[in-house]
C-alpha cells in the first residue's frame, strides 16, 4: 500500500494515502484490518481526505514496514464490519445538514419574496398539522405551541419569522435524530457478538474451531455461560436462556429439543446441542438496535423528568401568551411569549447530553446500556468486588502442580485438569489451559458429558470413574473426597500464598493447581481513590479461602471482607444494603457473579469474563485496568452536572426572552431567533466530551 508520511510523534503517526478520497467501503476495511493487527492500539480513517491516523507499539520501522506490506485484497472482512461501521450514517445526516442549509441560503437570497411565503406556508402545514393531531388526542404538548407559534406568524404574514422558527426547529431535529441513532449504533456494536472459537460436534467428539470454519446444519455444544452464535435449531439438552439482548426481557427462556435459539443469547443454565440455520446471525445486530430503540433503558430519571416538564410548562406558555394580550392588548408582545418557550431546548438539550456521554464512555472501550445506569453511577454509595479476575489480575497463573497419585506426573494431573476447565470461562480455567498449552500438552477429549456446577467446580467421568475439579469446599465438603493416607503431609506442605484447584477421581483426591492469583498493580490507588470520591463502602466478596481474602483486602484497603462466599449470598448481601437505603455497585466478572450484577443498582462486568456476566450487567469495562472505574464516577457526575447546568440555563434564558418580549424590547422574530439560537447551542454543547 502506497501512503507518505504527513505527521508523526513517539508511537503516533498520520500518514496520506496517494489517491484523493476513500470510498466507504474502502475506509472500513482499512480501519477493521489495522485495528485487527496487534502492533496497532488505536486506528482511525478518514475516508474524504485519505488520512489515516495511528498509535502503535513497537518500532517505526515495523509500522512502516506493515503499511508498505498491507494489501487489503489480501484480508476477509466480515460483513458486519460494514455494517455497524457508522461511516454511512454520518455521511447520510452530513449530507442532510448541508442540504438544509444550502436550501435556506437558497430561499432567502435568490427565491422571489411571493414564491418564498408560499413555500413556508407549504412547510408550515407539516407543524400545524402536528398540533392539531396532538390536540385531537387530548395533549397539550410541544408540538402544539410549535404549531401555534409556526400558524400565527403566518396569519400575520409574518414569513421571516415562521421560515426562521421551523429552519432552527429541523435543525435541531436533525441533530437529535443524528446523535441518538450514532450513540444506538455504537452501543448496538458494542454488543454485538464477539466470538472467536465454538464447539463443534463431529463423529469422534467435540473439537474447537474458529466461529469462520462453520457451516450450515453443522452441530455445535453451548454451555451454561457461553453465548449461542449462530441462530439454529436445538437437536439435544435443555436450557434456560437469557435473550435480554434481543427482547430486553431478562427472565430467561426454556428451550429444549426442537426449539429455535438465536444468536448472541446466553445460556444461563444447562447445555444444548444446536444445528445451525444461519451462520450470519440472522441480523443479530438490527434486532440489538431496535431492542435498544424501544427501550426505556437510555432514559435517566432526569432526563425523563425534564422531558414531563417540557410538556407540563406548554399550558403555561399559552396562558402567559393570553394574559399578555390582555393586559397590553398589544398582539407584538402577545406573539413574543407565544415564539419564546421551556420546552424545546429541555426536550432537545436533555437526551443528547445522555447520548452523548454514552458515546463518549464507549470511546474509552466502557459499554453503557443506558443513561439510567450513569445516573445511578453517580448516586452509589457502595461498591462491591469479586476478588478473582476483578481485584486481582485477570490473566492469573499455574505456579504450581502437585501430584497426589502416584501413577500420574505432573503432566498428567494438568492434562486431566485442561481437558475438564477447556469448556467453561473462568480466569482461572483459561490459567490451567493456558499453562498446558505453553508446556506443548496436547489435552484431546477423554471424559463424558461435563457438569459445570456454578461457584463450586466442574463434574465429570473419565474411564468410568467420577473425575472432579473444583473449590475445597466442593471436593471435600460436598463430594466427601479424601486425601490418600501417606500423602497428608504433602497436602499440608501446599503453599498458602496461592488459590488451589482441586483434583479428585472416584472420591479420592489425585493433584492439586496451585494458582498465582496477583493483586493488580493499580487496585490499591482505584479503591483510595474511590473513598475519595465519595464511595462509602468498598466491599470484597470472594469464595476463595479466609486467609487468602483477609491478605487480598488488607492489601487493597476495603473497608470490609467475606470469604467462602456463594453467588446467592453475593446478591442477598446486595439486597440487605439496597433495603437499607444504598445504592450498589456490583463489579465481577464469572457466572458466579451473575446474580449479584443482576441484583446490583449497576453492575459493572469485566469485558474478559463470562459471557452470561457481559450479558446481564449494566456497564462493561476493559479488562486491562480498574481505572475505568474512576473514568465512569467522573463521567457520570459530569453528566449530571451538565444536565442540570442545561436546565438551569435554559430557565434563565427563556425567561429574559420573554421580559424582553413582554417589555417590548425585541420583536416577536428576534424573540424566535434567540430562543432557536439558544436551543441550537444548548444541543451543540451537549454534544461536546465531558471529560478532557
Amino acid at each position: 500500500m502506497k501512503c507518505i508520511i504527513k505527521h508523526e510523534i513517539k508511537n503516533r503517526i498520520r500518514v496520506h494515502l496517494l489517491k484523493d478520497h476513500l470510498s466507504i467501503k474502502e475506509a472500513d476495511e482499512l480501519e477493521y484490518i489495522l485495528a485487527s493487527n496487534k502492533m496497532i492500539t488505536f486506528v482511525k480513517v478518514y475516508e474524504r481526505t485519505a488520512d489515516i491516523v495511528m498509535e502503535y507499539k513497537g518500532s517505526r520501522e515495523q509500522i512502516k514496514a506493515l503499511l508498505a506490506s498491507l494489501n487489503p485484497d489480501n484480508h476477509k472482512v466480515p460483513d458486519s464490519v460494514y455494517q455497524t461501521s457508522g461511516r454511512a450514517l454520518n455521511r447520510k445526516y452530513q449530507e442532510k445538514l448541508f442540504d438544509k442549509f444550502a436550501f435556506r441560503y437558497f430561499k432567502n437570497y435568490i427565491i422571489p419574496v411571493p414564491l418564498r411565503a408560499v413555500i413556508t406556508t407549504f412547510h408550515s402545514l407539516k407543524y400545524i398539522r402536528e398540533g392539531i393531531r396532538c390536540l385531537w388526542n387530548k395533549k397539550l404538548e410541544v408540538p402544539v405551541l410549535d404549531g401555534a407559534a409556526i400558524g400565527a406568524s403566518i396569519l400575520r404574514k409574518d414569513f421571516k419569522t415562521a421560515g426562521s422558527v421551523m429552519f432552527l426547529l429541523g435543525v435541531g431535529e436533525l441533530l437529535e435524530e443524528w446523535t441518538h441513532k450514532k450513540s444506538i449504533n455504537d452501543l448496538a456494536k458494542t454488543m454485538s457478538l464477539n466470538i472467536g472459537t465454538v464447539w463443534l460436534k463431529t463423529e469422534t467428539g467435540e473439537i474447537s474451531v474458529p466461529v469462520a470454519e462453520v457451516k450450515e446444519n453443522d452441530k455445535i455444544i453451548v454451555r451454561m455461560g457461553k453465548t449461542i452464535p449462530f441462530d439454529g435449531i436445538v437437536c439435544d439438552g435443555e436450557a434456560m436462556v437469557n435473550q435480554a439482548s434481543l427482547t430486553g426481557e431478562s427472565v430467561p427462556v426454556a428451550k429444549a429439543k426442537d426449539g429455535y435459539v438465536y444468536a448472541g443469547t446466553v445460556i444461563e443454565e444447562g447445555e444444548l446441542t444446536v444445528i445451525v440455520k444461519a451462520v450470519s446471525g440472522s441480523g443479530r445486530y438490527d434486532k440489538i438496535v431496535k431492542m435498544i430503540e424501544e427501550s426505556e433503558k437510555l432514559k435517566s430519571g432526569l432526563e425523563s423528568k425534564a422531558e414531563h416538564l417540557a410538556d407540563k410548562l406548554v399550558p403555561y406558555s399559552f396562558a402567559g401568551t393570553a394574559l399578555t394580550y390582555l393586559f397590553t392588548r398589544n398582539i407584538t408582545k402577545a406573539m413574543s411569549v407565544l415564539m419564546v418557550d421551556f420546552s424545546c431546548a429541555l426536550k432537545l438539550a436533555m437526551p443528547i447530553s445522555v447520548l452523548s456521554a454514552i458515546r463518549e464512555a464507549g470511546q474509552r472501550k466502557i459499554t453503557v446500556k443506558g443513561g439510567k445506569f450513569l445516573e445511578a453511577m453517580s448516586e452509589s454509595d457502595t461498591i462491591i468486588f469479586d476478588k478473582t479476575g476483578t481485584l486481582t489480575k485477570a490473566k492469573p497463573t499455574v505456579a504450581k502442580v502437585v501430584s497426589f497419585d502416584d501413577t500420574k506426573d505432573e503432566k498428567e494431573i494438568l492434562k486431566i485438569a485442561a481437558c475438564l476447565e477447556e469448556h467453561f470461562p473462568h480466569s482461572m480455567a483459561n490459567a490451567v489451559v493456558e499453562e498446558a498449552f505453553n508446556q506443548g500438552i496436547e489435552h484431546e477429549e477423554m471424559h463424558s458429558k461435563v457438569e459445570y456446577i456454578v461457584a463450586h467446580g466442574i463434574a465429570t467421568t473419565i474411564n468410568d470413574k467420577k473425575t472432579i475439579i473444583g473449590s475445597y469446599h466442593f471436593v471435600f465438603e460436598d463430594e466427601k473426597c479424601i486425601i490418600p493416607p501417606d500423602k497428608k503431609t504433602l497436602f499440608d506442605e501446599i503453599p498458602a500464598e496461592f488459590s488451589q484447584l482441586y483434583l479428585a477421581m472416584d472420591g479420592i483426591l489425585i493433584g492439586v493447581i496451585c494458582i498465582e492469583d496477583p493483586l493488580r498493580n493499580e487496585a490499591k490507588e482505584v479503591i483510595d481513590k474511590l473513598h475519595n470520591m465519595g464511595f462509602k463502602k468498598l466491599v470484597m466478596m470472594t469464595g476463595d479461602s479466609e486467609k487468602t481474602a483477609r491478605a487480598i483486602a488488607a492489601a487493597v484497603g476495603v473497608d470490609e471482607y467475606y470469604a467462602e462466599v456463594l453467588p446467592e449470598d453475593k446478591a442477598g448481601y446486595i439486597r440487605k444494603a439496597k433495603e437499607d437505603g444504598h445504592k450498589v455497585i456490583m463489579v465481577g466478572d464469572g457466572i458466579n457473579d451473575s446474580p449479584a450484577l443482576s441484583e446490583a443498582d449497576v453492575g459493572i462486568a469485566i469485558s474478559e469474563g463470562a459471557d452470561i456476566a457481559r450479558e446481564i450487567a449494566d456497564i462493561t469495562i476493559g479488562a486491562d485496568e480498574l481505572y475505568e472505574l474512576i473514568t465512569l464516577r467522573d463521567l457520570s457526575v459530569l453528566l449530571m452536572e451538565r444536565i442540570r447546568k442545561n436546565y438551569r440555563q435554559i430557565v434563565f434564558f427563556n425567561s429574559g426572552f420573554i421580559l424582553l418580549g413582554i417589555a417590548g424590547v425585541i420583536a416577536p422574530t428576534t424573540g424566535a431567533f434567540l430562543h432557536n439560537s439558544s436551543t441550537l447551542a444548548f444541543s451543540l454543547r451537549s454534544m461536546t466530551k465531558l471529560l478532557s
